[in-house]
C-alpha cells in the first residue's frame, strides 16, 4: 500500500501502533466481531474516563446526535437552533429527526454559537439547541443552559471535535446534557468511524441501546449468552447504528493514550502561539478563563486587510509540501441550503469561513516540521507584503 503522508507535512495522521493492531487481531481470533463485549468496555472507560455514568457507542458520531436528539423529543417540524459554521453532519442528524436546522451566527474569537444570536433565532417551533463545542475549545455552555431554563428548550452537545476539553474544571461530556462524540480519524481519538452518546440520564441510555439496535429489546451479546433462549421483542421502529468490537478494540488502546494526546496537541499549540508572536497578520486561537483546549485542530485566522489572501496562502503551502485546509465553511452558504435560507445574513460566521485556516497539528508532528509550517506562512507574507509595495 503506498504511503500517503510521504513528501508532506499532513494536516494529521493518527497515532496508531502496534498494539491497535494487537487488539483488533485478538477480536477476529476470538470469533465475536460484532458489537460485544468490547464495545461494552469501551463505553465503560470512556465514561469513566469522562466523568459520567453512561456511555453509548454508535456507528458514527452523526447517528449519536440523531439518537441524542430524537431521545430529547426532537420530532417532525420542530426547530433547532444550531451554528452555522459546523459540520454539515451536525445539521444532517437534525433533518435525521425529523427537525429543521435554524442556523445561528458565532462569537468571533471562539468561533463556537453565540447565545445572543441564538436567543434571536427563537421561535414558537424552537424545541432545542445544538450546542457545537468546535474545533477543540468548549462552548459557554452555562449561557445556553440559562437560556434553555429560561424559553424551556432541549439542549444536545456536540462534542465532536473537543474530548479532553474542560469547562469549569468539568471534561466535556460532563457539562449536563446529552453530548455526542466521533472517532473519525481527525479527531482526539479513532476506531476508524464511530461515535458515543455522553449521558448521565439512564433512561436515555437504555433507549439509545434499544434504538441504535433496529429497536431489539435485547442485545446480540444478549441473546447469544442465553444459547437460543432470550427472544428479542420490538416495541418501536430503531436503526442500525452499531459499533463492532473491532472498532471498540482500536478506541480502547486509543483511549489509554488520550492523556498524552491531549498534553502533546497542548504543547504544539503553545509552540506554534510563540511563532507566531509578533506576527500581526496571524490571530492564533483564543482560549477563554476557565476553558482548557483540546487542540484537535490549530486554527488560525489571517487578520482583515493583510497583504495576503488566505486561499493563495493554501495554495502556497501546497506546493511547500504543507498540508492544510480552509476553516470550516457556512451551512447557510452551503448548495442545500442557499436557497432555503432566506434570512439575515451571519457575518462573523461568513467572515470567519474568508479568513482562516487549520494547520497541520497531531500526535508525532515534531517542532521542526511546525517551525517549517510557521517559516512558510511568514515567508509568504513577506512576499505578498513586497509585491504590493511594488504594485503601489
Amino acid at each position: 500500500m503506498p504511503d500517503l503522508f510521504q513528501d508532506q507535512i499532513p494536516l494529521l495522521r493518527p497515532w496508531l501502533g502496534e498494539e491497535e493492531i494487537q487488539a483488533v487481531a485478538d477480536v477476529l481470533r476470538s470469533g465475536w466481531i460484532c458489537q460485544g463485549p468490547k464495545v461494552m468496555e469501551f463505553e465503560k472507560a470512556l465514561a469513566g474516563w469522562i466523568g459520567i455514568d453512561e456511555g453509548v457507542a454508535t456507528n458514527a458520531c452523526t447517528s449519536a446526535l440523531h439518537l441524542a436528539l430524537h431521545l430529547s423529543g426532537v420530532r417532525a417540524g420542530d426547530e433547532v437552533i444550531v451554528p452555522s459554521f459546523t459540520c454539515m453532519a451536525t445539521a444532517n442528524a437534525i433533518h435525521h429527526a425529523g427537525g429543521q436546522p435554524v442556523f445561528a451566527d458565532i462569537d468571533p474569537r471562539t468561533f463556537n454559537l453565540d447565545a445572543r444570536s441564538a436567543e434571536a433565532a427563537i421561535t414558537s417551533r424552537t424545541k432545542a439547541i445544538l450546542v457545537v463545542h468546535q474545533i477543540g475549545l468548549p462552548a459557554d455552555i452555562a449561557a445556553f443552559q440559562e437560556l434553555a431554563r429560561r424559553k424551556n428548550l432541549a439542549i444536545v452537545e456536540d462534542g465532536a471535535c473537543s474530548l479532553g476539553a474542560t469547562y469549569r474544571g468539568k471534561r466535556v461530556g460532563a457539562l449536563g446534557s446529552p453530548t455526542c462524540f466521533s472517532f473519525h480519524p481527525r479527531k482526539m481519538i479513532t476506531t476508524g468511524e464511530g461515535g458515543l452518546i455522553a449521558t448521565n440520564d439512564a433512561n436515555l441510555a437504555a433507549r439509545a441501546r434499544v434504538l441504535r439496535s433496529t429497536g431489539a429489546s435485547s442485545s446480540d451479546l444478549e441473546r447469544h449468552l442465553a444459547k437460543g433462549t432470550l427472544v428479542q421483542q420490538y416495541e418501536e421502529v430503531g436503526y442500525n447504528y452499531r459499533m463492532t468490537d473491532l472498532q471498540a478494540a482500536i478506541g480502547l488502546v486509543q483511549l489509554r493514550k488520550l492523556d498524552e494526546m491531549v498534553l502533546e496537541r497542548t504543547a504544539q499549540a503553545k509552540l506554534y502561539n510563540e511563532l507566531f508572536r509578533g506576527v500581526e497578520e496571524i490571530e492564533p486561537p483564543y482560549v477563554p478563563e476557565g476553558m482548557t483546549h483540546a487542540y484537535s485542530s490549530y486554527l488560525i485566522r489571517l487578520r482583515a486587510n493583510g497583504p495576503l489572501h488566505r486561499d493563495e496562502l493554501l495554495r502556497l503551502l501546497a506546493e511547500a509540501g504543507i498540508s492544510c485546509r480552509v476553516g470550516i465553511q457556512p451551512l447557510h452558504q452551503a448548495p442545500f441550503y442557499r436557497e432555503q435560507w432566506g434570512r439575515e445574513a451571519l457575518p462573523h460566521t461568513e467572515a470567519a469561513a474568508k479568513n482562516t485556516l487549520f494547520l497541520p497539528i497531531f500526535p508525532g508532528l515534531r517542532a521542526e516540521q511546525q517551525d517549517q509550517v510557521v517559516s512558510s506562512i511568514k515567508n509568504a507574507i513577506v512576499a505578498a507584503k513586497r509585491k504590493k509595495e511594488v504594485l503601489v
